[in-house]
């Protein structure tokens, strides 16, 4: 049984899809889930006149505190279970791995979208590449 899951959410309505089955694996397991809001590395704010508006560091303070309050919706719905929140900034697929790495997760669970095949293997997503890369095994939820 898994001990330490990953949960990776990306902010949109689907990828929470997932914490339902997350709940069960980890309360039955006794696992501690790991939520994990990954964003782009973000560029500092310009105004309309050229003056700067937000620095980089800012808009990386601005964006963990906004990150870190939507993981804490999702672990409400882990009512029983350990969980911890997490924001990484960068391509999520490395940092969904990198974080694997350093959680020591026995599993990635995460959702996805329903794509076609066709299309999921000219321009695989977040999901099919961690699926194919990861070093531990991965749970996709298609919805």
């Amino acid at each position: 049984m898994a001990k330490r899951i990953l949960t990776p959410i990306d902010g949109r309505e689907h990828s929470e899809g997932i914490v339902p089955l997350v709940a069960a694996l980890a309360r039955g397991a006794g696992a501690t889930v790991r939520l994990l809001r990954v964003f782009p590395v973000p560029e500092r704010v310009m105004g309309m006149h050229g003056q700067t508006i937000a620095y980089v560091d800012q808009e990386m303070a601005r964006l963990t505190a906004a990150g870190l309050d939507e993981l804490a919706h999702v672990e409400a719905q882990l009512d029983g279970v350990d969980v911890e929140r997490v924001v990484r900034f960068g391509d999520p697929t490395e940092e969904i791995q990198l974080e694997a790495e350093a959680f020591g997760a026995d599993l990635i669970a995460l959702a996805t979208p329903t794509r076609g095949r066709l299309s999921a293997a000219l321009a695989p997503g977040v999901a099919e590449r961690l699926a194919s890369r990861a070093a531990v095994p991965t749970l996709v939820l298609h919805g």
